[in-house]
Parts: structure tokens; sequence; C-alpha cells
């Protein structure tokens, strides 16, 4: 397998805009408005006073940000990561990053904020025939779900509820469910949730470590010509005054590999399987627009012409799919998840497969002159 790094030069796309709409079942559709708008439902917020937690031991190595966000039920991501950067969150007095990992005895100071009561949303027949089919797997220590794109993971801004939120009003028996890793609103397929506090802990373990293969279906645009491939590309993060994250190549970034290679050719997009080697955000996205090769409907680093190439073959959102995920389970066997490729992608391969492929030149005739 080939290594690139830094040196390559850089994506020669020109980023261009498309819009990403929902796909996939219409019961998921009537439920995320369901739940967006039943925020307005619900009683006013209510304002807690300072509190300060003692971190147990099941507590121990959780992410200071997802250990507030499930302290202050109600509060969306984004207020959390701002309590966060201004430090009005405090970890044994002093300032704390998000991916800080607690440690059992410590002290979290969660400042009082507006509390939005939650959301009552009553689970009906096809929210629980959605949430049937959604599930890919599931034992009683995780279960894997194949998202559809255009769902949010978890609540935030302008969103009541996302996807956990969602699993957890469908099942309010459920003692226990949280995310174990996230994926991109347009980003379908495999999302791992975890039933037990261990078995979140025991596979974060293993995320940290790179002891997870994920792998993803991503239609590129070009001829894919590099093989197999590695992009060592550091990557970096810019907020955004809108809020909104860019992410792009940059020497000083964190470390990023990504893993490419050639799953089925057409005359001007490939599909390909990326194998994210870390986790940093957009890094699928962002190596290949760096390779040269800018996946199918990215608005914010994609090319605008090849996007509406593919538009008019039936696109309607990012061309990116969580397709399976494996890792060692606590016992010692090996665990496999896969979830197959939507409908409304599928569609697009065949479209690009029947369209008419050009015809090569025949090479003329090579002869010797009259003598």
């Amino acid at each position: 397998m080939q290594r690139r790094d830094v040196s390559l030069p850089p994506c020669p796309g020109q980023c261009g805009t498309i819009t990403t709409l929902n796909s996939g079942f219409n019961a998921v559709n009537a439920l995320k408005n369901r739940y967006k708008n039943s925020a307005a439902d619900g009683a006013g917020p209510t304002r807690s006073g300072v509190r300060r937690v003692t971190v147990g031991d099941d507590d121990a190595g959780v992410r200071v940000d997802n250990f507030v966000a499930r302290a202050l039920k109600g509060v969306p991501r984004s207020r959390v990561y701002r309590l966060l950067r201004r430090g009005e969150v405090r970890v044994n007095g002093g300032r704390a990053k998000p991916a800080r990992r607690l440690e059992a005895g410590d002290e979290v100071r969660l400042p009082p904020v507006a509390v939005a009561s939650e959301p009552k949303a009553a689970a009906r027949p096809r929210d629980a025939a959605w949430l049937k089919a959604a599930v890919v797997y599931e034992d009683d220590r995780l279960l894997v779900v194949d998202k559809p794109s255009g769902l949010a993971v978890h609540g935030g801004s302008g969103i009541a509820l996302g996807l956990i939120e969602t699993l957890r009003a469908l099942r309010p028996g459920a003692p226990y469910l949280e995310l174990v890793h996230r994926l991109d609103r347009s980003t379908s397929g495999c999302l791992v949730v975890a039933k037990r506090r261990s078995e979140l802990r025991r596979v974060h373990g293993l995320l940290r470590e790179g002891a997870v293969d994920k792998r993803y279906l991503a239609l590129v645009r070009g001829r894919w010509e590099l093989g197999a491939v590695v992009c060592d590309a550091p990557l970096a993060t810019w907020q955004r005054k809108s809020g909104e994250r860019t992410v792009g190549v940059d020497a000083d970034g964190k470390a990023a590999q990504t893993a490419f290679s050639l799953v089925q050719s057409f005359p001007e997009a490939s599909l390909v399987e990326a194998r994210p080697l870390t986790g940093r955000t957009h890094q699928i996205r962002v190596h290949a627009a760096y390779l040269g090769h800018p996946l199918a409907g990215d608005a914010r680093y994609g090319d605008a012409a090849f996007d509406k190439a593919m538009q008019a073959l039936g696109l309607e959102r990012l061309f990116l799919h969580a397709s399976s995920l494996a890792f060692e389970r606590a016992d010692g066997s090996a665990f496999m998840a896969s979830a197959p490729l939507p409908a409304d992608l599928r569609d697009v391969l065949n479209a690009l497969e029947a369209r008419p492929r050009p015809r090569r030149k025949r090479a003329g005739r090579g002869g010797r002159g009259r003598r």
C-alpha cells in the first residue's frame, strides 16, 4: 500500500454548493419534524444553580464534554462547548478542554444554565417499526443502528431530538443508552450505541487505540488511479463566526490517516472504500479532496460542477456511507456489523453504470510506404 503525505499537491477541485436533503424513510422525516416542533409543547426552561459533582468510578475515562452534556440534559451541545470555552465548567477548580478524560474523584463544577424541559414524544407504531428496521444488530451490551442521512445523531441547535434521544423516547425502560461514536448528519450507515457504561468505556478505549476497523463507501470525482493509498496529511480545524467548523490540511495540524482503495470505476467518478485510521472531524472528506478526488455532494469541500452532474443522476445528498465496523469483544470474540448501501445511493451507481462509456479511439494501422 502506498503512503501519501503533505507533499501531495493541493486539491484542484473548486468548492461549490449543493443542497443536502433528508433521504430514506418517510417515517424518519416525520419523526424528525415532530420532535423538532415538540419542544414548544413542553414547559418553559428552568434555571439550575451551581452544582459540584464528584466523578465516580463508572464515569472514569469519560470525556468532559460528554459528562457535562449528560449532566445538563436539555442543553444543546453547542451551548455545552460554549460553557467549556468560557471556563464556566471547571474540573478540580481549573479550566478543562472538551476532550479531557475525567478520573474518579475529580470534582466538576456545573454552572447555572437555563435547561429546557425535555420534549415529550410518545412512541407511535410507525416509529417503533422504523426503529426495528434500523437496528442491524443488538445484544445486552450494545446495538448498531443503520442511521439514515439527514438525521442528526443527537439534539442541538434547532434540533429538539436526534437519533439517540429518539431511541430513548422509544425505549423508556432502557436503563442506559449512549452514543459510542458519531456520524455527520449527512452521512448514513453503522452507528454504535452502548447499553452499558462499561461497554461504552471499553469501546472508547479501542477507538483511542485504533483497534476499531471502520469502513466507508464514498463516490469521488474522476477516475481513481492512485491504487491503495494512505493519506497522512495533518488536519486543523477552524471555527467560523457562524459556529460552523471547517477542516483543512495544515502542517501544524493534528496527525490524521485515511486508507483509500478503489471499488468500482466509472468514466467521470469512482466508488472507493475509505478506512479512517484516526478519528478527525471531516477526515475522509478533506483527505479525499486533498488527493484531488472530492466526494460527490459535498457542499463544503466538494466541486460544484461535479456535484451538479451527479445531481442530474439523482444524487440529493453527500455520498458517504458507513458500511461496516469491526472490533474485538470483551470475551475475545470478533464482532462485525454492516449496513447495505441505501437505495438512493445504489440508484446513482446504477445510473452511472447505465451511461454509455466513451469509445476508445482505434489506433491507426502501421505500414511501410511504397518502394
